[in-house]
């Protein structure tokens, strides 16, 4: 049974725990760093690490998205971003990265502008160009819009994702026109979906009967959220995740085999973070503020994501590194390291591979199986 705690007279709720309050247990031989491979596999792409690069307008422009490719990743571009609104977005970034008082009104100007179906499929057909995996996100509410330009320019991988997702979005006076019902779209679809953000056991195994190939869980949280405060959200992500591996083990007994992969979003900084991820059931992680603070970064040192710019409920604020841009590392050192940084914030996936062989796997789907223990640090 869940363990639940009474918070008053008649009235219950369920403890969850945040990647932080549980650790690895290392309790198989251990084997070298060489003999374990991080790779995995979403449809037909087969990607070196378990990494999919946010869609954040400070990580993922064209070039950084070639630039993670080559080092291993899947990076996903904004569709509803500064790239898919200006033709030039030079001059929009520098307001955002070079104004020291920049503000959560700046970004709302910014991204008034309306975004271009034209210099969407544009942008789509550059990265195609480029011979990388292209990967193009969408928010709900502008799916069944945008989602044509997308598709006509050679979208390998679409990503539809917002704070939380359900199953069937309806907009305004539930006008037909205006309805996503995901299981419907993704049906008439030949490329794999990505589905997100989710919290539960139930909204994930009702987002893995869509068709869905992954699903998001978490909302990105990092150190800007404010969508607790703003909306009383929060997501525990250990209990999260787990949660939704449970519903696709139940779902793939309900199928009979079919494989739902499983991307964590939210409070993963570290290659510990990662690698508790992975543990609690991941297949991959989603990170953003992780790297933003890269050299090859469009945001040049500071962080913000789709809900920093939103032009009612502002959900994030934009995030200063505070990293010198002469000490700003590459991507490279980042994801791969070698680093002089003892953080565990740099050579994040090399940590990783350290970690699943002093826990004695050799894959990431072998790593799922390792052991936790809560060690309550909240």
């Amino acid at each position: 049974m869940p363990e639940t705690v009474e918070i008053g007279l008649g009235r219950d709720a369920r403890r969850g725990y945040h990647l932080d309050e549980v650790a690895l247990v290392p309790t198989r031989r251990t084997r070298g760093s060489s003999v374990v491979s991080t790779a995995w596999q979403i449809d037909a792409h087969t990607f070196e690490l378990p990494l999919v690069a946010a869609p954040s307008d400070a990580v993922v422009s064209p070039s950084t998205a070639a630039e993670i490719e080559r080092l291993g990743g899947l990076a996903v571009l904004n569709g509803e971003g500064l790239w898919a609104r200006y033709e030039d977005p030079a001059q929009a970034l520098a307001s955002i990265v070079d104004e020291s008082g920049c503000s959560t009104s700046t970004l709302q100007q910014l991204y008034a502008q309306p975004v271009s179906s034209e210099l969407l499929a544009r942008r789509t057909s550059e990265l195609q160009a480029a011979g990388i995996r292209v990967a193009v996100r969408l928010s709900p509410q502008h799916t069944v819009a945008l989602s044509p330009a997308v598709l006509k320019a050679g979208v390998d991988l679409l990503v539809i994702q917002g704070t939380v997702i359900s199953a069937e979005h309806v907009g305004s006076d539930d006008a037909a026109d205006d309805a996503l019902n995901l299981k419907t779209f993704i049906a008439d679809l030949d490329i794999p979906v990505l589905v997100g953000g989710v919290t539960n056991y139930q909204t994930a195994l009702h987002l893995m009967r869509t068709g869905a190939a992954g699903v998001i869980i978490g909302y990105g949280a990092h150190s800007g959220s404010t969508t607790h405060s703003a909306l009383g959200i929060d997501v525990p992500m250990a209990t999260a995740i787990a949660d939704a591996a449970a519903a696709r083990r139940d779902y793939l007994d309900e199928t009979g085999g079919r494989y739902v992969h499983l991307i964590a979003y939210g409070d993963i900084t570290t290659g510990g973070d990662i690698a508790k991820a992975l543990v609690c059931g991941a297949d991959a992680v989603m990170l953003g503020e992780a790297l933003a603070g890269a050299a090859e970064a469009p945001g040049g040192g500071r962080y913000w994501d789709p809900t920093a710019s939103h032009p009612r409920v502002p959900r994030s604020a934009l995030v200063d590194l505070g990293v010198d841009p002469g000490d700003r590392p590459s991507l490279a050192e980042l994801l791969l390291g070698p680093t002089a940084d003892p953080s565990g914030e740099r050579n994040l996936f090399g940590s990783l591979r350290r970690v699943m062989a002093k826990c004695g796997y050799s894959s990431v789907k072998e790593f799922q199986k390792a052991e936790l223990i809560v060690t309550c640090l909240r």
